[in-house]
């Protein structure tokens, strides 16, 4: 369902990274335009791509007890998306605090925008979800680029 639109790239601060997707036919709603609530799922998999361009993994993080769990979600619509568009959704990490982190996304297709918004994640301990201090590699993703 998706592609690697090249690494992520430093745009001055944050790390910016582009996923094309090609929307599916189950991803359509009776009035023939991408349902709402996949924009959900599209940050998702912008925000998965984007960590593991960044040299992390969900896996790896849930495997050392870190879990992190949606607290807050927001979509703007701009446009319609249809069947077999090529979107790309640019996901940038833009806060990381202590114990939590929020992710920006763009939805775009042929450069303009069809959805905008983020989601905040609290950082959790597995098992058991108490809030816990973000790992200091995620937390360091929000700063300055990495010398080299």
């Amino acid at each position: 369902m998706s592609r690697s639109a090249g690494p992520a790239l430093w745009a001055g601060s944050p790390i910016v990274r582009e996923t094309v997707l090609r929307v599916r036919y189950s991803e359509i709603d009776a009035q023939g335009h991408v349902n709402n609530a996949n924009y959900l799922s599209y940050f998702e998999v912008g925000r998965v791509e984007w960590l593991r361009d960044a040299g992390l993994s969900y896996r790896e993080l849930e495997r050392r007890g870190f879990g992190f769990v949606v607290v807050e979600a927001l979509v703007h619509y701009h446009s319609a998306a249809f069947f077999d568009d090529e979107l790309t959704v640019r996901t940038e990490l833009v806060e990381a605090g202590r114990v939590s982190l929020r992710f920006g996304y763009e939805v775009l297709r042929d450069g303009g925008r069809v959805a905008s918004g983020h989601t905040r994640h609290a950082c959790v301990r597995l098992p058991g979800g108490k809030p816990v201090r973000m790992p200091e590699e995620v937390r360091a993703l929000a700063g300055d680029p990495p010398q080299g």
